[in-house]
């Protein structure tokens, strides 16, 4: 068949020796995807291995720079956004949210108290979903269900909402929360667009080329085809909630995107980042809260998760109708991983569970070696 995955290539070499072998483990996980990209970060080393070509049919081969949908592995870029506006002093972090948004916004009974930490905490007491969302998307629901869904919709949807807990009380995983985050740091920042207000901000200061929140690539970018059981996807589509899962991006630019989070210790980005945005970096993995009945933490979206050396281990993964995401790091161990895939998670995700482990085990060799 056109387009079939081809051995794996490392344009860059693996690593060290403990990393050998892995590879192509996560280059097999997904089997129902044409394209695999991994990469690699380790004290200073720089690693990736791809397979296969961008679609079943018609595709290119797969590189480093090849752009996949990241679905709500868009939320840490909107949390590093946040933590930029705010050392910059446009918001702070226990703001109300509707201060922000458009003027006229009605919330819900005990809305009016919810902050922007506790939207990028998961604690704002919204449903997952806006209200509303799935009977607009019942006719496009295995293809692109939140193409439909305007930000005006969202924004009307929110006095129809009622909160699932007091705002601050509990963790709630909330597409909704974030999206409206989104809006709200766009109205902070003037009103610009989410997609050019991330840019201007986050990705250009990091030299994130590969990235961007809309569906065309950049000029001589490639970019994926979505499959779901092989079938190709639409390229999915959220205007309504960009903040939540509007991104594109490529392992390349990811693992860039890890790296400046693990710190000054990294290899450094290729763009200029700004005072604020050097701040950003720092503010945004800062714990926040302890998960109930566990000793995992939440920073600003990204989940926390400590290791038996004493070490963190920062992680969250993504996935469309048609695309899979993943990307971890730890800062102690200066290592990070990312992996993308065109073919969605599936119900058990085996393709992120093996992200994690992989990550994980890389994580034991650094501390035995």
């Amino acid at each position: 068949m056109s387009g079939a995955p081809a051995a794996a290539t490392e344009p860059f070499a693996w690593g060290p020796a403990t990393a050998r072998g892995l590879p192509e483990k996560l280059l097999s996980a997904a089997p129902g995807a044409s394209a695999v990209a991994v990469g690699l970060y380790r004290r200073g080393q720089r690693s990736f291995a791809v397979r296969g070509s961008t679609a079943f049919e018609g595709g290119v081969p797969v590189e480093p720079s090849t752009r996949f949908e990241i679905g709500s592995l868009t939320k840490t870029f909107t949390a590093l956004l946040f933590a930029e506006l705010a050392a910059r002093g446009d918001v702070g972090h226990h703001d109300p949210a509707v201060r922000h948004l458009p003027p006229g916004t009605c919330v819900p009974a005990g809305g009016a108290d919810i902050t922007l930490t506790h939207l990028a905490t998961h604690t704002s007491g919204l449903p997952r979903l806006p209200p509303g969302l799935l009977r607009s998307a019942s006719r496009r629901l295995l293809t692109n269900p939140y193409a439909g869904f305007s930000r005006a919709d969202v924004l009307r949807s929110l006095a129809r909402t009622r909160l699932r807990a007091r705002p601050g009380t509990r963790v709630r995983y909330s597409n909704f929360g974030v999206g409206l985050l989104g809006h709200a740091l766009c109205g902070a920042a003037g009103g610009f667009p989410y997609e050019d207000l991330l840019a201007a901000r986050v990705l250009r200061p990091l030299g994130l080329h590969d990235t961007n929140a809309t569906p065309e690539p950049p000029s001589g970018a490639t970019q994926v085809t979505g499959h779901w059981h092989r079938r190709p996807r639409p390229p999915f589509g959220i205007p309504g909630l960009p903040g939540s899962g509007a991104v594109r991006s490529s392992a390349q630019d990811l693992l860039a995107f890890t790296e400046a989070l693990i710190g000054p210790g990294a290899a450094p980005v290729t763009g200029v980042p700004s005072a604020p945005l050097r701040t950003a970096l720092e503010d945004v993995v800062r714990p926040r809260l302890v998960l109930p009945r566990s000793t995992s933490r939440l920073a600003l979206i990204w989940n926390v998760r400590p290791r038996p050396d004493g070490s963190d281990l920062y992680h969250h993964s993504g996935g469309t109708l048609g695309c899979t995401a993943f990307a971890g790091f730890s800062p102690r161990h200066e290592t990070a991983l990312v992996v993308l895939a065109n073919s969605t998670p599936g119900p058990r995700a085996p393709l992120i569970q093996q992200a994690y482990d992989t990550l994980s085990h890389l994580l034991r060799t650094s501390a035995d070696g």
